[in-house]
């Protein structure tokens, strides 16, 4: 069984003033399927976390009301619950895909001849296709997200709770894995609880939407009576609708900026090259030390411009972004960064770090690899303290920054305790802190709701009519339409 009751449930990290989520009231019975919704920093991934059992106890943060599963507080139960989290490397925690994927089996004891079996459905469930000793430092981002859920399906238990199972997915992947979780749920012997911003794709396969916000459930019933009834309002509030249920344009700042100019294609040869590229892949091989994730890489980033990178989840997006951001060395060939480059040094990846600041700065796909202080406002001012920025002036650029990116409330408060929206756009902040001439962003848009998508799409916007250039890696295709001046598809892998 899996029956959910919460009875005015609260949350609050430790060393925060605000709930984290607060005046939760809900039931969830057995086998219910639940689409869960809400603004950016609302409690849902806290909500998911407090139901796995994973949130900690009173010396992490105090809790208010009543939480439960099945009559028993979520950290009294033992493999009740499924979990997968926004950030899918922060779950990985063996060498080799086989094993990761049985690693929940093994703690539930489940007996040893039926965990391989459970391993390779759950493999061919989410789709990844790739040998049970595939190095799991050799996934891309959207294959680690197929990696995580095929260990949560592995473990066969009642509660599936999923934090944006499908958001740094390729298209074909996001139905692949949509419909894995629908036949896992098919005979309603299991309850499914599912955040996603974008939730078109969930929309059919859930009984029941619950949208949550910092007052606690604002809508609950079916989903063409809660969109119908609410779907203006709930757009106003953040909560991405689809566009059936709301006037206007969708999303409200998008549209696309010029027609695209597209890439020749990863490894071929244009036959007029961009005269003013700010950065250029030459022949380039690009991967992890001596594994090549692509070879005869041919690309460039004009200055100004927008560039954004698409194609499916493990064509080497990622892997060239950080190679032309001097982040990781090419294999073979040469990054031509010449324009930008400090005397004296060649490609991006000789540069020092404060070289790197003012010239090219870069957004992970994972943002908390970037935090190093304990409170946001410093975690803006890093750079700029590097930088040797006078005081007054990292001051108003940080005061600044918080302002355009919503999180002056959270000035003071721990980056690792900010919800996963919130923490993407303190990432993008503290590289925009430094200014640097070329932004590389990798799915910037991963976590955000409806007023902060636009709000980040629009200061991006900003930033290249400024001329800033910009490279974005996506799958978020209304973002390519808005700022896909330049694309580069690199295709499949």
């Amino acid at each position: 069984m899996s029956e959910v009751r919460a009875e005015n449930w609260g949350w609050r990290h430790a060393g925060r003033r605000a709930w984290a989520v607060r005046h939760l009231t809900f039931h969830v019975q057995h086998g219910e399927r639940v689409l869960l919704l809400g603004p950016s920093g609302a409690g849902k991934s806290t909500l998911l976390a407090a139901l796995a059992g994973v949130l900690g106890r009173a010396d992490e943060g105090e809790e208010e009301g009543l939480l439960s599963v099945d009559g028993c507080h979520p950290q009294d139960l033992t493999g009740h619950a499924a979990l997968m989290m926004q950030d899918p490397e922060s779950q990985i925690v063996l060498a080799r895909v086989g094993d990761d994927v049985g690693f929940g089996c093994e703690n539930m004891c489940v007996p040893t001849d039926q965990i391989w079996p459970r391993v390779q459905a759950s493999l061919d469930a989410v789709g990844l296709d790739l040998p049970l000793d595939h190095p799991t430092d050799h996934l891309s981002g959207g294959q680690q997200q197929r990696l995580v859920l095929a260990g949560a399906l592995a473990m066969g238990a009642d509660l599936l709770v999923l934090d944006e199972p499908t958001a740094n997915l390729d298209p074909a992947g996001v139905v692949q894995v949509r419909d894995a979780v629908a036949h896992v749920v098919e005979d309603r012997t299991k309850s499914l609880i599912v955040i996603e911003h974008h939730c078109d794709v969930w929309e059919s396969l859930a009984d029941r939407v619950l949208v949550l916000t910092s007052d606690g459930i604002v809508a609950d019933g079916a989903p063409d009576d809660v969109f119908s009834s609410m779907g203006e309002e709930l757009a106003d509030m953040g909560v991405w609708v689809p566009l059936r249920y709301i006037r206007g344009v969708w999303p409200a700042s998008a549209g696309s900026t010029q027609p695209h100019d597209e890439d020749p294609g990863v490894g071929e040869v244009a036959s007029e090259r961009t005269p003013d590229a700010i950065l250029a892949g030459r022949a380039l091989s690009i991967g992890y030390g001596s594994t090549i994730v692509r070879a005869g890489v041919e690309v460039e980033i004009p200055e100004g411009m927008s560039t954004v990178i698409v194609g499916a989840n493990g064509s080497g997006k990622t892997t060239l972004a950080l190679t032309l951001a001097g982040l990781i060395p090419p294999v073979t060939g040469e990054v031509d960064a010449s324009r930008l480059a400090p005397p004296g040094k060649r490609g991006p990846h000789t540069w020092k770090s404060k070289e790197l600041l003012t010239r090219i700065g870069t957004v992970f796909q994972s943002p908390e690899h970037q935090f190093v202080t304990s409170s946001v406002f410093d975690e803006i001012a890093v750079g700029l303290r590097a930088l040797k920025v006078p005081r007054d002036s990292i001051e108003e650029d940080v005061t600044c920054l918080l302002d355009q990116l919503r999180l002056a409330h959270l000035a003071k408060a721990n980056p690792f305790t900010l919800s996963g929206g919130e923490k993407r756009r303190l990432s993008v902040a503290t590289v925009l802190a430094c200014h640097p001439r070329v932004i590389i962003l990798d799915e910037p848009t991963f976590g955000q709701d409806r007023l902060t998508w636009m709000a980040l799409v629009d200061l991006v916007r900003h930033l290249r009519d400024q001329g800033t250039t910009i490279v974005s890696v996506t799958h978020d295709q209304d973002y390519a339409d808005a700022l896909g001046d330049h694309l580069i598809d690199m295709g499949a892998p």
